[in-house]
């Protein structure tokens, strides 16, 4: 099994750096464009199953990649609340709080990092359960909270003894960035 991690195409706010979490904006036509242009390597591979964030940006990405007809709308994809930061670019943030850091801080009237931890460790409970490759529509925090605690959950088995790795493969992780549509990395976990 593979697992592909899809950011959706640029946003007029992640061109300006603001997050963007529960606000709900489309791609630019730049971020159309580079969402088309890893459908190619996209069609190479055969999916078992497709998990879409609710949010258009994330659902009009996986549509322009060809997969969003048997794509399944999951909740635990949609990018952090970050509460009261929404619309503002971590330079602002710091003003209001220095020293921030989202992945331990977590947003005010928003999300906490273990709301989002949560979240992706039910994604990484569902992903785990399907016989195939998956592709994951979402946005760059909770892709990066996933990958991270797929990781680390790999480095638990692995500390835990070769016959309980043998026996709890962790498949591959890809990443795909529509941004960096020439780029891909691949890291096993």
């Amino acid at each position: 099994m593979d697992v592909y991690a899809i950011r959706h195409g640029e946003t007029a706010w992640s061109l300006s750096g603001q997050h963007t979490g529960t606000t709900d904006i489309p791609l630019t036509d730049n971020g159309r464009r580079l969402a088309e242009r890893i459908a190619p390597a996209l069609a190479k591979e055969k999916f078992a199953r497709v998990l879409v964030s609710p949010r258009q940006r994330a659902r009009e990405t996986c549509e322009l990649v060809h997969l969003g007809a048997g794509a399944v709308i999951d909740p635990d994809l949609a990018e952090w609340n970050y509460g009261e930061y929404e619309g503002l670019t971590s330079h602002q943030i710091r003003e209001r709080a220095p020293g921030w850091l989202l992945f331990r801080d977590g947003c005010p009237g928003g999300e906490t990092p273990e709301d989002v931890g949560a979240r992706a460790d039910r994604v990484i409970a569902r992903v785990r359960e399907v016989d195939g490759n998956v592709a994951l529509f979402a946005h760059g925090h909770i892709l990066r909270v996933l990958a991270a605690r797929w990781i680390a959950r790999a480095h638990r088995i692995a500390r835990a003894g070769p016959s309980n790795l043998a026996s709890n493969p962790s498949p591959a992780v890809s990443t795909s960035v529509p941004e960096y549509a020439t780029s891909s990395r691949r890291a096993s976990a």
